[in-house]
């Protein structure tokens, strides 16, 4: 099995973090080590898939939090793990709860408060960008938990680069034009980039920030991508947790 870690996070012996691959169990295509279950991959090597990605990272299936992703900019806090509704981000301080955030081409990002022992795992796609997911859970991380942005260390997972993400000029006017290329009559947004913007904006140090020079589309090889494999994709999950002491 092939998962991608943060160096990042590998300072604090108490975080656990995987990204997931293609490869694990020896999965076939279409789908691949595929971690979701609504791509139409059979929910008994899903579930399989799951546990022996999770069992990697000292976790269960049963430890981990799951949000349904609906590329919007809501944020949960919360407390044990399971299924806890639509959401993009999820907070938590408890120990031994794994955050998962699925991706096949979606900017994912993940946040240790240091001091405070918080973590986030967030989920944003252009349209959870444009409506500033990190910046919102960031701003709950300050309100909820008095978290001070130059204790926040990040990780940017793998997502779809600029030079292959083509969006339309509706999509492109809803961003700052830094972020999109003129590609004829469509536009090359950098997702991703926006997102560490973000982190750099709020103050957060660029040595607490690791960004993945992955990029879903072009590493067909390793990683899933929608706009790729279309709806064949299998999805990843990144994973964060805070070790039981």
């Amino acid at each position: 099995m092939t998962i991608i870690k943060a160096r990042i996070f590998e300072q604090f012996p108490e975080i656990i973090f995987g990204f997931s691959t293609k490869h694990g169990l020896d999965r076939k295509p279409p789908y691949h080590f595929n971690l979701s279950l609504s791509v139409g991959d059979n929910p008994d090597i899903v579930w399989k898939n799951r546990e022996a990605f999770f069992n990697e990272l000292s976790l269960t299936t049963k430890n981990i939090a799951f949000q349904k992703q609906v590329h919007e900019d809501a944020v949960h806090i919360i407390s044990e793990p399971g299924y806890h509704g639509e959401s993009d981000a999820h907070i938590t301080t408890a120990t031994g709860v794994g955050l998962a955030v699925s991706s096949a081409d979606c900017c994912t990002i993940f946040l240790y408060d240091v001091k405070n022992k918080v973590i986030a795992g967030v989920h944003s796609g252009w349209r959870s960008t444009s409506k500033k997911i990190l910046q919102k859970a960031i701003n709950v991380l300050q309100a909820e938990f008095s978290t001070d942005v130059k204790n926040l260390y990040a990780f940017i997972g793998p997502a779809i680069s600029q030079k292959n993400y083509e969006v339309g000029a509706e999509v492109a006017a809803q961003f700052d034009p830094k972020y999109c290329k003129p590609k004829g009559e469509k536009f090359l947004l950098d997702v991703s980039g926006v997102n560490y913007d973000i982190l750099i904006t709020n103050g957060v140090p660029l040595e607490n920030i690791e960004r993945s020079p992955l990029c879903s589309y072009d590493e067909a090889e390793l990683l899933h991508s929608y706009r790729r494999e279309g709806t064949h994709s299998g999805r990843a999950y990144g994973v964060i947790a805070i070790r039981k002491s």
